[in-house]
């Protein structure tokens, strides 16, 4: 799919399970704790947080019962670990070029502004982020206008693109806007996997794209 660039242009991203695989970050918080807990000998802890996850089952209750550490405790290491994660193949290539094109980079994130911002420090987003818009420093999250119209505030008039993967939430004001809308399949990882609750024109893309891999940032 390609996408012509110049200074007119806009290209807005959502962060979890579009740039990257949210599953990620939840696995790095899950081996930290796992090493805190059991030192040497972390995996085998480690292999039964992540299965007792994968089965829904209360993984923080479990460590807290069998470790004598609050909950309260290890919901704060696991928001506040410095996360080891990585870009999607492509992504960082797609953001040289938009760059290059003298495009502008927008992020549009739910969460807690120092669990975000450890994520996007860890992924290496910094150098090409023109603004940021992180869900608890403006109070409140999307699909609310307000998380979209900072965006047109900071940069004004311009083509705008916004890439997500979220049906339920992503969409929705965005092209109430007239924005180009991109959505990103699951690719069997997603935190959020009810898509198909979804699948109609309130909250559909004007797109879909299985990668970010098939973008083109044309001139």
């Amino acid at each position: 799919m390609d996408i012509k660039v110049d200074q007119h242009t806009i290209i807005v991203f959502d962060l979890d399970d579009t740039l990257y695989n949210e599953i990620e970050f939840l696995k790095s918080a899950y081996l930290e704790i796992a090493q805190k807990l059991e030192n040497d000998n972390f995996l085998p802890l480690y292999a039964k947080m992540f299965s007792l996850y994968r089965n829904k089952q209360d993984v923080f209750g479990f460590i807290s019962e069998h470790y004598k550490v609050s909950k309260s405790t290890l919901i704060s290491d696991y928001r506040g670990h410095k996360p080891k994660i990585k870009l999607f193949d492509g992504v960082q290539t797609i953001l040289e070029k938009i760059k290059k094109n003298k495009g502008k980079i927008g992020l549009i994130t739910d969460g807690r502004t120092q669990t975000q911002t450890s994520k996007i420090e860890a992924l290496g987003l910094l150098p090409y982020l023109d603004h940021i818009t992180i869900s608890e420093e403006i109070g409140t999250g999307k699909p609310h206008p307000n998380n979209f119209k900072t965006m047109e505030t900071t940069f004004g008039k311009g083509f705008y693109y916004y890439i997500a993967d979220n049906l339920r939430k992503d969409f929705i004001t965005p092209n109430i806007l007239g924005w180009n809308t991109i959505g990103v399949i699951d690719n069997g990882l997603n935190i959020h996997s009810d898509s198909y609750l979804y699948m109609e024109e309130k909250y559909e893309p004007k797109k879909y794209i299985t990668t970010l891999g098939e973008l083109k940032i044309i001139d």
